[in-house]
């Protein structure tokens, strides 16, 4: 399958869809990411189950700063919307295929439970926090 040229108008429809979207964020004055791309299309072509996904930071600089993108080439990849590997550096055939295999089989069931439980963390020590700064708040009033 060839690869999809992302941009800020069609990502996150990529990113919802069910399945796995790879994204190599890339520019063209970038020597690894050139060196990159072959490898990236070949892998493209042998799993056409698999979304794989490009994106210029050049051309999408708002989206590349709103991934904190650094450095690239640097490889996303996300399952049924659940952002799950990223990585800057290019990647070898091989170990590419065998991140592809190990993102297909996840337990995508554990996943979302594991993704749930930290928003559930996340939102209690928000919620602390915000108590404390309101008792802060009342004493130093008091």
């Amino acid at each position: 399958m060839a690869t999809v040229t992302l941009t800020a108008q069609n990502f996150q429809e990529h990113v919802e869809k069910p399945g796995i979207l790879l994204i190599d964020w890339w520019a063209t004055w970038c020597g690894p990411c050139r060196a990159f791309a072959p490898i990236y299309e070949q892998a493209a072509d042998k799993h056409a189950d698999v979304v794989f996904g490009k994106i210029d930071t050049d051309a999408q600089q708002e989206l590349a700063a709103a991934y904190e993108i650094r450095s690239i080439p640097t490889l996303m990849i996300f399952r049924d919307g659940v952002h799950v590997f990223a990585r800057p550096g290019m990647m070898p055939g091989p170990a590419l295929d065998d991140l592809v295999e190990k993102v297909k089989a996840l337990d995508m069931a554990e996943v979302h439970r594991k993704v749930a439980e930290q928003e559930a963390e996340s939102a209690k020590a928000d919620a602390e926090k915000a108590r404390e700064t309101t008792a802060e708040k009342t004493s130093a009033e008091g």
